[in-house]
């Protein structure tokens, strides 16, 4: 008979090794600032770019720019830690970030608003 467990989400271990540990430690923590700090600046660069791109009055802009940029914080937040390795959650946050800061400053004649 053939017995099928389903996997554990949540099953994963930190490493035996005291030099693995401090490895596995220091990547959780660039996570948990990629998401911190990486998502707030993709939250903030979105609504920037979104406050000056949408075709619409400007406070109405403005006000649906801040509300799609929670939604985009905690879309940041999921991505940072469901990659694979913390090389890819900065690079999935900074680029974005890099991208939308390229696009504000194209519309808004440079960075000074």
């Amino acid at each position: 008979m053939l017995i099928i467990r389903p996997t554990r989400l949540f099953d994963v271990k930190a490493p035996a090794a005291p030099g693995a540990l401090w490895r596995y430690r220091l990547a959780v923590a660039s996570r948990a600032c990629a998401a911190a700090f990486g998502g707030y600046g993709l939250a903030s660069a979105s609504a920037a770019f979104m406050a000056v791109w949408l075709p619409l009055a400007r406070p109405d802009a403005v006000s649906l720019a801040m509300i799609l940029s929670f939604v985009v914080y905690a879309c940041a937040v999921i991505w940072v830690f469901a990659t694979r390795n913390a090389w890819r959650a900065w690079g999935g946050v900074l680029i974005p970030t890099l991208v939308l800061v390229g696009g504000y400053a194209l519309k808004n004649g440079g960075m000074a608003a």
